[in-house]
């Protein structure tokens, strides 16, 4: 107890610096949902061929994130962290440089590759450097972090994308003059480039203390993943991460193309500021998210937050514009529980070999990869909307867990009841 203080003032420059990380993951990761339809109609690219780009995204995370844990098994953080910010660099400054719908599949994919290693890096630092007792409260501050920068990063797209502000000399003038005028968007790129940058040279001359892990933050060997994919449970939480990734996704993708090819709205304006409500709503919902689940069991909560998201996706879908653009929002915030929710549920519902659960169910992350292009595919063989009713499928499969679930530990509640 005595260490515990000393090692959070100690180390607060590795607090803040987890915290930046938190935010470029957000900020680079769910700007696709506002560039969606500029990026379509730039390489008039068909729905199937847009929605396979944040495919190559998210599937980067699938295939990365069990490696990325072996990694850090052998690597320093200070290695990876460096590594994987001049790769950043390297990989948005390669397709502001040659923009094109080639090489911009490619820098998502590396993008991605990146931040899954990143991911799996961050909590044990956060862990460590703000020691052990503060760690919930700095992983709820972390996930405000990351869901104000996915509110925040739209706004630069608008920012960059408005050529109406004549004025020569500002700063969106000077990004855009290095793309090519038809792509104002892709000025984004040199602007994460700059970010990537500045944080290598940070990573690269701070010092870190000693990060000695968990048993539940190892990865474990590839015995203890055998062990847990021949449990049923696993597939079936692995499953549920990747509903709820590809619901989020799904959703976020898709609604900016939604609002401009059925109700006409620009998706420069209205479609950005729609997404970033939508993100902005999340964040909202995991804090009263973190006040219900002391008043009632996770599972409960989960059913609860399932069926009013169905019915919300549904009126969103099929409503006025008006109705559009509270429903989408909407979605937003009642989804927000179900991550932490099936998460917790999962590692509450095996024994051992927490640290390969995780990395499995963060393998997870690819149904924002596999379902956004499902509802692309559907989108071009009928309609966006149909496409996008199939978001209704994975959330059936969420609202499931909360009647099956059978944690060996279940959340503790204000409530005497703990049945669902």
């Amino acid at each position: 107890m005595e260490n515990s203080k000393p090692t959070a003032k100690r180390y607060y420059h590795i607090i803040g610096l987890v915290m930046l990380v938190f935010f470029v993951i957000s900020f680079i990761t769910n700007i696709l949902n506002s560039i969606i339809v500029d990026v379509k109609d730039s390489f008039d690219l068909s729905l199937t061929s847009t929605g396979f780009l944040p495919f190559t995204f998210f599937i980067a995370y699938g295939i990365m994130s069990i490696p990325a844990g072996f990694l850090t098994e052998k690597y320093s953080e200070k290695v990876l962290l460096s590594v994987s910010f001049f790769v950043m660099t390297l990989a948005s400054l390669g397709f502001a440089l040659f923009p094109g719908y080639g090489t911009f599949s490619v820098t998502l994919f590396t993008l991605g590759c990146c931040m899954a290693v990143l991911q799996v890096i961050i909590n044990p630092m956060l862990r460590v450097a703000g020691g052990e007792e503060h760690f919930a409260f700095n992983s709820v501050l972390a996930q405000l972090v990351f869901g104000a920068a996915s509110f925040l990063s739209p706004y630069l797209y608008k920012y960059l994308v408005n050529t109406e502000n004549e004025s020569s000399g500002t700063l969106g003038d000077v990004l855009r003059g290095y793309v090519p005028e038809n792509l104002p968007w892709a000025s984004l790129y040199i602007v994460f480039a700059a970010i990537a940058l500045f944080l290598f040279f940070y990573v690269f001359f701070t010092k870190y203390p000693k990060f000695e892990k968990t048993e539940e933050e190892k990865a474990g060997d590839s015995s203890s993943y055998w062990d847990l994919l021949k449990n049923k449970w696993t597939l079936l939480y692995f499953l549920g991460i990747f509903c709820y990734v590809g619901t989020e996704q799904g959703v976020g993708n898709w609604i900016s193309q939604f609002l401009s090819q059925y109700h006409g709205l620009d998706p420069q304006t209205v479609g950005a500021d729609t997404v970033s409500y939508f993100w902005a709503m999340l964040t909202v919902g995991c804090l009263l998210g973190l006040v219900l689940i002391k008043f009632m069991d996770s599972r409960r909560l989960l059913i609860w937050a399932t069926v009013i998201t169905i019915l919300s996706l549904i009126l969103a879908l099929t409503g006025s514009s008006k109705v559009a653009l509270i429903g989408f929002p909407m979605v937003g915030f009642f989804i927000s529980v179900m991550y932490s929710i099936i998460f917790s549920l999962a590692l509450n519902s095996v024994k051992e070999h927490h640290g390969s659960l995780s990395g499995i169910l963060c393998t997870g992350i690819a149904g924002g990869a596999i379902i956004p292009f499902i509802v692309g595919g559907l989108g071009e063989m009928m309609t966006l909307k149909a496409g996008m009713f199939f978001l209704i499928i994975p959330l059936i499969f969420i609202l499931t867990i909360g009647f099956w679930a059978k944690p060996l530990v279940t959340n503790k509640t204000f409530s005497l009841s703990k049945d669902v």
